[in-house]
């Protein structure tokens, strides 16, 4: 119980750049969609910053307030956005720009979230005016750590995650038809690698590795400005 205002504390932080994560991953799988010939998800409302369009219960509040309060990597999921692959114009090449858009937008916010900092990090200073500085540095780095996490688990490549519609898409035909049979059981395969101590490390590495790459291009990138 002692945990509780602490708890309640990083909530309040992590909370609305947790769901706009999300959000925007499901919203950005509708526009690539929409751009490439199917309007499913904009005729079914989808494709607003609404967040009660997207709000999955257990994927969007619980799940990242479990690994919150466990302290594990903070991410969840969204109502998946509808879309009809056989309206894309090119539905083999479609599927794979339309999955890879939710990943690369969270790499992207991440990035964004770095510009953030760098620009306010400076004015983080107890003093009169600038008193939101330092929470919004806070939700800064929130942001930052769960677009990674969202961006880089996304992409393991099994199916139905976005990493395994890429992978289907690059493999050959019957390859790809071969992997498609199995994905009912992704999930399952998915949970029950994340029950295997060394797979959970090596994909924290992962995040690490993609976390330091995001914040030295954009350091040097800073520097050259």
């Amino acid at each position: 119980m002692n945990n509780i205002p602490q708890f309640v504390t990083e909530v309040s932080i992590w909370a609305l750049p947790t769901i706009f994560a999300i959000m925007l991953h499901e919203v950005m799988h509708g526009v690539v969609a929409w751009s490439l010939g199917d309007d499913t998800a904009a005729r079914a409302g989808r494709l607003t910053l609404n967040p009660i369009a997207h709000i999955d219960p257990f994927g969007t509040i619980i799940l990242p307030a479990i690994l919150l309060f466990a302290g594990a990597p903070v991410f969840g999921y969204a109502k998946p956005v509808p879309i009809d692959y056989r309206n894309l114009r090119n539905p083999r090449s479609g599927v794979m720009l339309v999955a890879a858009a939710g990943p690369l937008t969270n790499l992207t916010l991440a990035a964004i979230s770095v510009v953030v900092w760098l620009l306010l990090s400076p004015y983080d200073v107890p003093s009169a005016g600038v008193a939101l500085v330092h929470p919004l540095l806070l939700m800064t780095r929130a942001s930052f750590f769960v677009n990674v996490a969202l961006g880089v688990f996304n992409l393991i490549p099994i199916l139905p995650l976005d990493g395994g519609r890429v992978l289907a898409g690059l493999l050959p035909f019957r390859a790809a038809q071969a992997m498609a049979r199995f994905e009912g059981l992704g999930f399952l395969l998915l949970f029950a690698l994340l029950y295997f101590r060394g797979f959970n490390e090596a994909l924290g590495r992962v995040i690490v590795v993609v976390e330091n790459v995001i914040v030295m291009l954009i350091v040097a990138i800073a520097r050259m400005l």
